[in-house]
Formats: C-alpha cells, structure tokens, sequence
C-alpha cells in the first residue's frame, strides 16, 4: 500500500471509512463481519481507519476499539465529535449537533473509553455547529490537544472561510468532506484553502454511496433506515436520469482494465497527493476491490473524459436534503 501524508502522520493512500459497519445503509453487519473487514483492511496494509462518536451512536468506535487494540500503535486513528447521539426520556438516542466546549470535552472522553486508546491521533468535529463559534469549538479541541488526548485536529463539511477562521486558532491538520466524481464542491473553494494551509483533504462517500460500484442499485429495496432514502440524487426521477452515465462510465473502467469502483478511486487518487480517499464498506470483497485501486493509473485524456462525464452539471439531484444542508457549511454550486 502507497502511504500519502496528514500532518506527522503517514498514513495509506487509501482508508476505510468504518461507518458502513454500524450506521447509514440499514441493518448493521454483525460483530463478527465487522471483526473480518477491519483485519483484513489492516492486513492489506490499510493504516488509517475512521470513524465516529455518531456512527451506531457509539457501537462503532467500540467495535473498532475492541478489534483494533491489540495493533494501536501500527495505524493512525481518526474520531469525531459534535454530533452524536443523546437519549431522550424514552431510551431512544437522536442525532444532535452540539459543538459546545464542554460537549466536545465529554464526548472526547468518551471515545477515548469506547476506542481503549489513551490517544486519538486525528479527532474531526464532525458538524460545525452554527450556534457555537468555530473559534470556541476548535479552543476546546485545541485543549484536548495540550492534554494529550488528541495528536491532531480535523473539519468536516466546512467552507474555506470556516477553514481559515478555526485555522487561525489551532493547525487544521485534515479536512473531510464528500468528494467523489458526482459531488465536486470541494473544487469551489475549499481543496484550494487546504493546500494553502497544508491541510490534508479526506474524501469521504468516494464511490458515491455505491452509484459508481458497478453493481446495480436497486433504490426501492433499500432498508428502511438507509439515509440514501432522504437524498434527492436516489429519488425515482432523478436516480434515473443519473443512471444514464454509468454505460459510458464502466466502458471506460473496462478500457482502463478495472472495476467502475477502483475508477472512482483512481480518479480521486490522480486529483493530488493530499487527497485521501475512505471508501466503506461491509464486504471483504468489495474492500479489497477498492484498495486495488491504488495502483490504477490513468491518462490525461482518461480524466478529461470522466470530468466531462460525471460532473455537477451532469448530475441530476442535490447531494443532501434541503435540511441536511442547513446543517454543513460547505460551498455549493451556483
């Protein structure tokens, strides 16, 4: 595995976004195939795994602590904090943004215990949270960091101008933000702000939830519980105006000589070396489908034909519904 860098840390060219495991796409997979994905990820040479307080409100980072443990200090380790979920008077849980420094402290403990680590090497706020100041969020983050329980701090879903306020108050050592051939924002403002900073850009959803795999999907079937349901790029009229890039797009993955997958990680991988890509997944197979990617190279004239291909003009739907996009603070095409 080829190794790109964040901040002191050298980390796979290509992560595992670990979230698949426990949150997102319906039922979570069971602890045993969960335990088989992480070690044959880290098998692979994978050293850099991510996940999150929110995913399976906590039952992720405690899988990932629990399975990991025992190689701690051979991978980097990203978390995150500011949104997760709170229990209501029911025992239900809800997702809740809160970007309040004693939130942030609190679920930084809590992490630390679920994970069994005494360090978490990269910890993101997941959401800005717009009634907090980025600078009060980012002090709290930065205090963990004198501490000792954080090495690094990451944004997610944030602008360039976010970036470059939360930056002033502490060194943003990554940014994670959905990039993929059908979500380009990034390319508005914030990959520019990042090199500027010298932040790394973590692309998370970079086979597009599954619509760049090659395998058809099928929208009506999908778990009741999967958030693809709420975006409007898999509602009938426009998922299938977007399936009409796909013929043109695996031709070009069988031109190339690989899976339509491995194409949208290889262009992802040739748009810079600061670029790190985390695909999720809960099949062995597809996991080692995509880490194949990183040795997928392609040509000037390939990349102009995917751009032309698959971009936001040729995409039909938003990335996220019209509430899910109050709540990130990324630029958006005009």
């Amino acid at each position: 595995m080829k190794n790109r860098q964040i901040a002191s840390f050298s980390v796979s060219a290509i992560g595992l976004g670990c979230m698949n495991l426990s949150h997102a796409y319906g039922a979570p997979v069971s602890a045993q195939q969960g335990e088989r994905v992480l070690l044959t990820a880290f098998d692979q040479g994978v050293t850099f795994f991510d996940t999150a307080a929110l995913y399976g409100f906590g039952s992720n980072e405690a899988l990932l602590g629990q399975v990991m443990k025992p190689h701690r200090n051979r991978f980097t380790l990203a978390s995150k904090c500011g949104m997760q979920g709170v229990e209501q008077s029911d025992g239900s849980k809800v997702r809740v943004i809160d970007g309040r420094p004693e939130t942030i402290k609190k679920t930084c403990e809590d992490s630390l215990r679920r994970l069994q680590t005494e360090v978490i090497d990269l910890y993101y706020l997941h959401r800005w949270d717009k009634k907090v100041p980025i600078e009060d969020s980012v002090g709290a983050l930065s205090d963990l960091v004198r501490q000792g329980k954080i090495q690094a701090i990451g944004l997610s879903e944030v602008s360039a101008s976010t970036l470059r306020k939360a930056h002033a108050v502490h060194p943003i050592a990554a940014v994670q933000t959905e990039y993929s051939l059908w979500t380009r924002n990034p390319e508005i403002a914030v990959l520019q702000a990042c090199r500027e900073l010298g932040a790394a850009f973590v692309a998370f959803s970079p086979v597009a939830r599954g619509f760049l795999c090659g395998a058809p999907l099928d929208i009506a079937g999908f778990e009741p519980k999967d958030i693809r349901r709420g975006m409007p790029r898999f509602t009938p009229d426009h998922f299938a105006a977007n399936q009409k890039l796909l013929p043109t797009y695996e031709a070009l993955a069988q031109e190339v000589g690989c899976s339509p997958a491995q194409l949208a990680l290889a262009w992802l991988l040739h748009q810079g070396e600061d670029i790190i890509p985390i695909p999720g997944t809960s099949s062995v197979a597809h996991l080692l489908d995509d880490l194949a990617a990183v040795d997928v190279k392609l040509d000037a004239g390939l990349l102009e034909r995917l751009d032309a291909l698959i971009n936001q003009n040729t995409v039909a739907g938003n990335r996220y519904s019209a509430q899910a996009n109050s709540e990130v603070d990324t630029e958006v095409f005009g």
